[in-house]
This record gives structure tokens, C-alpha cells and sequence, in this order.
């Protein structure tokens, strides 16, 4: 719920703006504020699970997401909407990280790769089906006060949710190793300061606001406070928000957590420039737009779970063939946009294609990042690889449409949206380039390995 939330209230824009009568800018927020909430705690929610246990702080987390929910659909006015969305986005954050935790602390092997192919399917059809969903909905309730309805919904899913966690999540005894429960607020707070100075002028900069823009010249500040603490922390043999030693001496931990960040930094961006595209220039509804998309939905769950069960297997060559396999499907939709005005139908096999390469990239690089991760580290570790999607996110949403606009202001739609598309597609080749070094320079990423220390 908390990934499809990033995605389904894209389309909820223009219901929200006529219910609410709220100005563009303060709707932005209702997008932003999540987004900007979501990404300032997955890290510091990860170690707060890794520390007093996974299972309580997801469900912690998953009944501050539908309280927050239910706040969000019954606001009366947009500040409230805000308020309320914020505060999601910091339960979103305590959830998220959980998952991943839990699969690195129950699963191993061949197991654990099957478990991240299901964890990518949900992201991967979370992102697609999120403008389908949105657009249903809104069609069925109405325009005015359809958009309440999309939060509304989380709340008999998210009860439904908690049973199922109550239930079925085991009460596992935390490793001896992560006994302290003593948690690193400096180091929470100059994390998060970090985050904000990059994601806060991003999501600005999203709503037309330059002046931001200005927090960028605090990121390396805040990074280089965040990294002298964090080893001040070892130093002192005090347990850390982000133990270090991962980006240090786990050779695939630190080149995951970059394929992974510039991946979505992609794939974001074409996804929200093919719906600007088609709803903008050739007047798709919402909900038609999300039709148009289902075939990459349809090729991400279909190619998820495959690449999750043979990542053991075959190791980061098959991020290799994803990545190359997604580049290869959006150079084709670039190709045949001249035609899209006469039928959408020409997508189909292009967004397939993407599709099916997109969802082959998640599930097994989750994998391969976290495989040599101590599972006491794999909250915190989950936490920080997501925190990186999330900026990827926010990042690349804000320079594709900064490059749709502007090339639209000088040329023809078609055209600017085959030059976002080609701007899109930057990250992505070098993710593709990363992988393609980390497959071939070092063996030992090939295939993921057992968990180990990182002493």
C-alpha cells in the first residue's frame, strides 16, 4: 500500500484540485510532502526494526498508515490534506523497511531469492497499476470526491493487512548482536537533514519553486557530518543509524545501492512522462492512460518472479539482460511515437518489452545487494537501498518533466516526449554501464553469496 500510494495519487491531481479548491502548488504538496516524509524515515525505520524488532514496527507502522488514511480521505481542507499525507508518508517509512528485514532474517539460499522476486513484483506492479487503480476509482465515485476514495480504501486492506501480520509474521528473538536497543539520533538527524537538502528542492522545483534550490549547497555538509559521526559511532563501539562497514567491505552492497538508486531514477521518469504524454497532449483520460500502461505492468509481473527464483543461479548477469532489455524497449517507444496520434495499440509491444525488462532489474538486485548483509543489519540496510529509490524517484521525476516542458515550449509534444524520453534513459544506461563493470571486473558478484559478518 505504501508504494502504491506514490504512484495512484498522481492521477487524483484534478479530482483533488475540483473537490478541494485548492491551488496547483498546495496540491503538489499533497504529492511531495509523501514522497518527502516517505524517503526522511526508511532508514531510521529500518534500524528501529532491526533494533526492537521487525514485526512490532511494522505493525506499528501499517496502523499509523491507515489512521493516516482515514485522516487524508475525511480532511476537510488541502492544509489538513498535507498534514495528513506527511504523516503517512512517516508511517510509510517505518513499514517499508520491514520487508525486507523480515525476508533476510526468515529466508536464505534459493528461498530468499524467490522471496525479493515477489517483494519486485509488488514494487514493480505497485508503480504500473497505480494510474489504473486511481483512474477506476475516481470514474466510479466521481470526480469531486472520488479522490477521497482512494485513501479511504487503504483502511479495510490495511485492517485486513494487520491480521494477516498479527498471524502469520512469526515472533522471532532478535540475535544477540542486536540487543542494543540504543538508537543514533545525531545520526538519524544529519541523515535526514542530508535527504531533505536534496529531496526538498526537488519536490519544490516539481511545483514551480526555484528558491530551494539553495538547500543543494548544504547536501555535502550534511553527508560529510553524517559519515564523521557514523564512524565516530564505531569508534566508540556505539551502535550506528547505517553501519558503515557496509559500503566498506561488502563488495556488492555499496554497487547495488547505486544500480538500484539510478534505476528508479529512470523508470520513474518514463512512467510519469509517457502519462504526462498521452493525458496532456492527446487527451487520454486517467484512467485510459492507465489502460495504456497495463502492458508494462503485465511484463514487470510476469518477469519478477521468474528473475527472482534464477538470481541464484545466474547472479548480476541477469541485471545486465534486464537493464539492456528495458533500454532496448524505451528506445522503441521513442521510435514509434510518431504513430501513437493514429492508434496506442503501437505501444503495446513496446511497453511489454520495457516491462519485462524493468521487472527483471528489481527483485534480483534487492538480491545481490543485500546477500552478504548480517541479517541484524538488514533493516537498516533495506532501509538506506530504498531511501535510494526514493531519491531516484524524486530526482528523476523532476528532470524528465523539467526537460518535457522545456523541449514542449520550443517544439512539437511528440517531440519533447521523445527527448524526455531520451533524457530518461541517462540513468538507466548507467546502471546498465555499472552493472556491466561490477559483472565483469569482480567474480564474486556473479552470484549472490551467504550472508556474512561485516566486521
Amino acid at each position: 500500500m505504501s508504494l502504491l500510494d506514490v504512484s495512484i495519487v498522481n492521477v487524483a491531481i484534478p479530482s483533488m484540485q475540483s473537490g478541494l479548491g485548492a491551488s496547483p502548488g498546495a496540491i503538489q504538496w499533497v504529492v511531495s510532502g509523501y514522497a518527502l516524509s516517505f524517503g526522511l524515515m526508511l532508514v531510521a525505520g529500518g534500524r528501529l526494526g532491526d533494533a526492537f524488532g521487525r514485526r512490532r514496527l511494522m505493525l506499528i507502522g501499517l496502523t499509523g498508515f491507515v489512521l493516516a488514511s482515514a485522516a487524508v480521505g475525511l480532511s476537510p481542507t488541502v492544509e489538513l490534506v498535507v498534514a495528513a499525507r506527511l504523516l503517512q508518508g512517516v508511517a510509510a517509512g517505518l513499514l517499508t523497511p520491514q520487508n525486507s528485514g523480515i525476508i533476510q532474517q526468515l529466508f536464505s539460499g534459493a528461498e530468499r531469492g524467490r522471496a525479493f522476486g515477489l517483494f519486485g513484483f509488488t514494487v514493480s506492479l505497485a508503480s504500473a497499476i497505480g494510474p489504473v487503480l486511481g483512474g477506476g476509482i475516481i470514474a466510479v465515485a466521481g470526480e469531486e470526491q472520488g479522490w477521497r476514495w482512494l485513501f479511504l480504501v487503504n483502511v479495510p486492506v490495511g485492517v485486513v493487512a494487520l491480521l494477516a501480520v498479527a498471524r502469520m509474521v512469526p515472533r522471532r528473538p532478535r540475535d544477540d548482536d542486536a540487543a542494543d536497543t540504543r538508537i543514533d539520533f545525531v545520526g538519524a538527524l544529519l541523515l535526514g537533514l542530508s535527504v531533505l537538502c536534496l529531496l526538498f528542492p526537488v519536490v519544490s522545483l516539481e511545483s514551480g519553486q526555484r528558491g530551494p534550490l539553495l538547500l543543494l549547497v548544504g547536501l555535502p555538509l550534511a553527508a560529510w557530518g553524517f559519515v564523521r559521526w557514523e564512524r565516530r559511532q564505531e569508534r566508540l563501539h556505539r551502535p550506528p543509524l547505517l553501519d558503515l562497514r557496509l559500503l566498506r567491505r561488502l563488495e556488492g552492497y555499496p554497487s547495488g545501492l547505486a544500480i538500484g538508486t539510478l534505476y528508479f531514477t529512470g523508470f520513474t521518469g518514463i512512467l510519469l512522462v509517457v502519462s504526462v504524454f498521452l493525458q496532456e497532449s492527446l487527451g487520454y483520460s486517467a484512467l485510459a492512460t492507465g489502460l495504456v500502461l497495463m502492458p508494462f505492468a503485465v511484463g514487470s509481473a510476469t518477469s519478477s518472479p521468474i528473475a527472482g527464483r534464477f538470481v541464484t543461479g545466474v547472479g548480476r548477469r541477469i541485471t545486465v539482460v534486464a537493464l539492456a532489455t528495458m533500454i532496448t524497449g524505451v528506445l522503441v517507444v521513442a521510435l514509434v511515437t510518431p504513430l501513437v496520434e493514429r492508434s496506442w495499440t503501437v505501444l503495446v509491444p513496446a511497453l511489454l518489452l520495457t516491462g519485462l525488462g524493468g521487472g527483471a532489474v528489481v527483485s534480483p538486485n534487492i538480491t545481490l545487494t543485500l546477500a552478504e548483509v548480517p541479517p541484524r543489519m538488514g533493516g537498516a540496510a533495506g532501509g538506506a537501498l530504498q531511501t535510494g529509490q526514493r531519491l531516484g524517484s524524486a530526482v528523476g521525476a523532476a528532470l524528465v518533466l523539467t526537460a518535457y516542458g522545456l523541449a514542449a515550449s520550443a517544439t512539437s509534444a511528440p517531440l519533447a516526449f521523445r527527448t524526455s524520453l531520451l533524457v530518461a534513459l541517462v540513468p538507466l544506461v548507467a546502471a546498465l554501464a555499472l552493472a556491466v563493470r561490477v559483472w565483469r571486473m569482480d567474480p564474486t558478484a556473479r552470484q549472490p553469496k551467504s550472508p556474512r559478518s561485516a566486521k
